[in-house]
């Protein structure tokens, strides 16, 4: 699928909840139950991303040349958040990931639900995320 496609699902998936501010909230932090444990190697200083209000552990690394995110938070809407990114994000080839914007929070009116400093920090959970595909998009060229 896409990063359009699980874009647009999303996209989706929020117009059900019709911009009911409790259950979307809700909604994200069921989503965030959903990620894998992240193990306990990757929860230090190194794999912070920095700009958010939350702690975000994020680590990314290449398998048969797509990019795979582990990530986990403190909080549990944070940790929905980072969900939905990796769900868009996972298992696309670096190039792609840095090619395509994500515009779902925008279609979804995120900003209502999460308020200024969260969206910041989403803001840069996005970047973070398109550093490490950067980062990565060299190891593919290189063979490393």
């Amino acid at each position: 699928m896409s990063i359009e496609a699980k874009q647009e699902e999303i996209i989706e998936e929020f117009s059900v909840l019709d911009g009911d501010m409790e259950m979307t909230i809700n909604y994200i932090m069921e989503l965030g139950e959903s990620l894998p444990e992240l193990d306990d190697k990757y929860r230090n200083e190194d794999y912070i991303v920095k700009g958010c209000q939350s702690k975000v552990w994020m680590h990314a690394y290449l398998n048969n040349d797509k990019v795979k995110f582990d990530a986990d938070s403190n909080t549990a809407i944070t940790k929905g958040l980072v969900s939905l990114l990796i769900r868009v994000l996972d298992g696309e080839t670096p190039e792609t990931i840095m090619e395509h914007d994500i515009y779902f929070p925008e279609k979804i009116g995120m900003n209502r639900f999460i308020g200024t400093q969260r969206s910041n920090g989403f803001a840069a959970m996005i970047k973070q995320m398109k550093l490490y595909a950067l980062a990565l998009s060299s190891k593919t060229k290189t063979g490393a």
